[in-house]
């Protein structure tokens, strides 16, 4: 049970975030390596049957642990730190370069007792010493000074051994071993870092240009609405001014003049309604080609195939407008159910019926089916099943082979029965009735924008 909970939260993270945990589990457990292999090394059989004292190879093993322990809040800081998220904590990092002292001191005087030469495994203990601190350090100093820093931890190390009773040789060879391995753990963690960055960056810049297209959108809603009202109200106001004049000195044309403001506020208040239905509803090329723009614009890959022997634009409008439905909510559940990498769109006519296909991959492995009839849990696909009725049609969704989530939708070209109620009249309650998953006043891409949130 805990480990299926686990996995779904694995599965509901998005690619971002994935990554992101992937990292931080990888450097947290590169340090805890480390840390094991010195604590293993300072108890290994040279040490306790040298003369060394046990209080030595007891505090040696305690700084070992304290240092792993230290890299768990500092990692994490200093990672943020590198992504500019906030300050690394300097009393951590001093923390932790007190505690890399002492064990390695620690180390070295265990060397000294047991004897470089029957201690072949102290060169690689001395290695393993310095990589914790290494892997927080270089995240929080320039590229150049992680070069300089790894050098001096090679000295440091290859001078200790000379006090511990080493030759050159062996000093020689520990200040290489170091090294390689201290500059192998820098661009290690300075090449994740930099990756989780770049993806930091990749994934901000596509939020705003999802919001950019917000942002269009409702420009040109506006610029819509200005178009219609602005003239007429100036009109009105002109008009208004002189019924005004004319009233004030007696005239009875002041009454033609408001019988006119009347009539072009009427005039206005249908071209609004008019704009607004036009903006309600919905569109099969319009919808077609912002759920290609606002999926890419979240990072999925979007394509759109037509095939068949009609075009979409000869489609009736009551279908073309039915399925432009269909292509919003699917889209908009892309961009909430899963991780979605790829998503497909097919437009497929014939002379009899319209068929489309929306098809992603990213499905949470307990997704359960939509069937083609029956009572539905979800909001958004209950309304595009009574939309799609209402022409005969029917729709049906759930995973498919391969990882993948289908939703179908069919709709015969012959009209719909009698007295069926039409879905782009909005005069009627059935036309008028939305569904939950597409706001009234609002946008494509407004809409699926939100829904990703």
């Amino acid at each position: 049970m805990w480990v299926r909970k686990r996995i779904r939260r694995w599965q509901k993270r998005d690619g971002f975030d994935k990554i992101d945990l992937y990292t931080r589990g990888s450097l947290h457990s590169m340090a805890w390596a480390m840390v094991l292999c010195v604590a293993a090394l300072s108890v290994t059989r040279p040490v306790r049957y040298s003369d060394a004292p046990a209080a030595l190879i007891a505090l040696t093993v305690l700084a070992a642990v304290a240092q792993g322990a230290c890299t768990v809040p500092l990692i994490p800081r200093t990672l943020d730190r590198y992504l500019g998220r906030r300050a690394a904590g300097l009393w951590l990092i001093a923390l932790a370069a007190g505690l890399f002292t002492v064990n390695a001191a620690g180390l070295l005087a265990l060397g000294w007792y047991a004897g470089t030469e029957d201690f072949p495994e102290f060169q690689v203990a001395l290695g393993a010493v310095t990589l914790p601190l290494l892997t927080s350090l270089v995240l929080v100093v320039p590229l150049w000074a992680s070069g300089v820093c790894v050098a001096l931890l090679g000295a440091g190390m290859s001078g200790g051994t000379l006090l511990a009773g080493a030759d050159g040789t062996f000093a020689l060879a520990t200040f290489f071993g170091v090294v390689f391995g201290g500059g192998l753990v820098t661009s290690t963690v300075r090449l994740s870092a930099w990756t989780l960055g770049l993806m930091k960056k990749l994934r901000d810049a596509q939020d705003v240009e999802t919001r950019l297209a917000v942002a269009e959108e409702r420009l040109r809603f506006g610029r819509d609405l200005h178009d219609v009202l602005g003239r007429n109200l100036a009109v009105i106001a002109l008009k208004s001014e002189l019924a005004v004049e004319l009233a004030q000195r007696g005239k009875p044309t002041a009454v033609e003049q408001m019988i006119e403001v009347q009539r072009i506020a009427r005039d206005s208040q249908q071209e609004v309604r008019d704009v607004v239905r036009g903006y309600r509803e919905a569109d099969l090329y319009t919808e077609l080609v912002g759920a290609r723009s606002v999926l890419q614009a979240a990072g999925i890959s979007c394509e759109v195939q037509e095939s068949g022997s009609r075009r979409r634009e000869r489609l009736p409008a009551s279908v073309q407008s039915a399925l432009g439905w269909v292509v919003r909510e699917a889209a908009t559940n892309v961009l909430r159910h899963g991780d979605p990498q790829r998503c497909a769109i097919r437009l497929r006519t014939s002379d009899g019926t319209v068929r489309l296909v929306v098809e992603n991959d990213g499905v949470p492995p307990d997704a359960a089916p939509f069937p083609p009839s029956g009572p539905v849990q979800g909001s958004g696909l209950r309304g595009l099943r009574e939309r799609l009725s209402a022409l005969d049609g029917r729709l049906e969704a759930g995973p498919a082979d391969g990882g993948l989530f289908r939703l179908t939708a069919t709709v015969p070209l012959a009209p719909p029965a009698e007295g069926a109620p039409s879905v782009g009249d909005t005069s009627s309650a059935e036309g008028a009735s939305l569904p939950e998953s597409a706001p009234p006043a609002e946008s494509t891409a407004q809409h699926q924008l939100e829904e990703r949130r």
